[in-house]
């Protein structure tokens, strides 16, 4: 399922505050934190539709969101998110229905109802710190008493991990994500290394776990910046189509967009590689560097289209000296020499891959290949067609 992306702002579209109770959770995906609410708005009558994340949520809860408004062609009028905080209620009546939700394992609408009347506001307190007192109500023995503190201490906890990551700078979606990926160890590991997000969490890029370290006051030229660094130089290079960079251009670069001396770099480089996130490796006389999960790509595609051109080509062995000439009659054009010797290639061998730019023959190549194979008869039942791969 395919959920909106946050809202865009600009001056004819500006971001607003908003609070109000959840009325209806209408919709919540615990593996995205996608929502549908319902929630009812201090001075407006009707209900208003709220579109965001959260881990967790639930009908009774107060929430405090950022986003616009917008208008979808068919649901109408809705309230989307950039950042959306939940907080339990305080009115008696927001109590009992955040208790009775489900939310808290245990407790349904009945005991809720049963819990609110004996403890009031105190109810949450109770839960939390006295939770014995629960014994004294009919029907309550030890334990439904244990389901419900474990419950509770359950949601507490995914409350705090989403508190700590947004008041660091992280939004809502991601906070999720980040939750559902590392659990209740979530603010330890973020602690210890935010620059992880970047490697475990899809969606979560170099810059939003440099910004999330910047605020947890992680030294701009730490080692552990550099190597997430070095990782992201590399990632920028192949967004350019190079798989890998030579060991003094990766330095080279990566002090340039880190600001972090080139000592520090070659400390960084060499960790990166004792931990496999990058592969040392040679092109020609050069030394260079791969990110695995590319060097990995690159051995694997070698691997299989030498496995595919192992044998003998299908239509055994065709004599490239008159082939050439006969198909140039063929077809009254005149082959280059590049494609003369791409047609010599291809011909022995089971597999070919021909590559080149707009406009430099490779249609007219492959039309070439294709007339003499038929001439052949190469595609008899039993043999398979030629591979011909054609890029570009």
């Amino acid at each position: 399922m395919n959920h909106p992306s946050p809202p865009p702002h600009s001056a004819d579209n500006p971001l607003e505050k908003l609070q109000g109770s959840i009325e209806r959770v209408t919709f919540h995906s615990e593996s995205s934190g996608f929502c549908v609410l319902r929630v009812k708005v201090k001075g407006q009558r009707d209900m208003v539709t709220v579109i965001g994340s959260a881990a967790t949520i639930t009908a009774g809860e107060f929430i405090e969101c950022v986003g616009c408004w917008v208008n979808d062609r068919e649901h109408g009028q809705q309230f989307k998110t950039v950042s959306l905080k939940s907080v339990p209620p305080t009115t008696l009546e927001g109590i009992e229905k955040y208790l009775g939700s489900g939310m808290v394992k245990g407790i349904g609408p009945h005991f809720a109802k049963k819990l609110v009347h004996a403890f009031g506001e105190l109810v949450f307190d109770v839960i939390e710190q006295t939770p014995e007192r629960m014994l004294d109500l009919p029907g309550i023995g030890k334990k439904r008493m244990e389901r419900v503190t474990g419950a509770w201490a359950e949601q507490k906890v995914i409350r705090e991990i989403m508190v700590f990551l947004q008041s660091h700078g992280v939004g809502t979606s991601r906070s999720v994500r980040i939750y559902k990926t590392y659990g209740d160890q979530a603010i330890a590991k973020v602690r210890e290394n935010p620059y992880r997000l970047a490697l475990d969490i899809h969606g979560i890029g170099f810059k939003t776990a440099d910004a999330l370290a910047q605020q947890l006051g992680i030294a701009p030229d730490s080692l552990m910046r550099a190597q997430a660094g070095v990782r992201h130089t590399l990632q920028e290079l192949s967004g350019d189509g190079h798989c890998a960079a030579k060991r003094e251009q990766l330095i080279s670069k990566a002090v340039e967009l880190l600001g972090i001396p080139a000592p520090i770099i070659e400390d960084a480089i060499n960790a990166e590689i004792n931990e496999a996130n990058l592969i040392a490796d040679t092109i020609g006389d050069d030394d260079v560097l791969f990110l695995t999960p590319l060097y990995r790509a690159e051995v694997g595609c070698a691997t299989h289209l030498q496995r595919l051109n192992d044998g003998i080509p299908p239509w055994g062995v065709i004599d490239s000296q008159k082939a050439i000439p006969w198909v140039e009659s063929q077809t009254g054009l005149t082959l280059s020499d590049s494609q003369r010797l791409a047609v010599e290639t291809v011909i022995q061998h089971k597999l070919a891959v021909i590559t080149g730019g707009p406009g430099v023959g490779k249609t007219t190549l492959v039309n070439s290949l294709l007339k003499i194979l038929a001439a052949k008869k190469s595609r008899s039942p039993s043999a398979p067609p030629p591979a011909v791969r054609q890029n570009g």
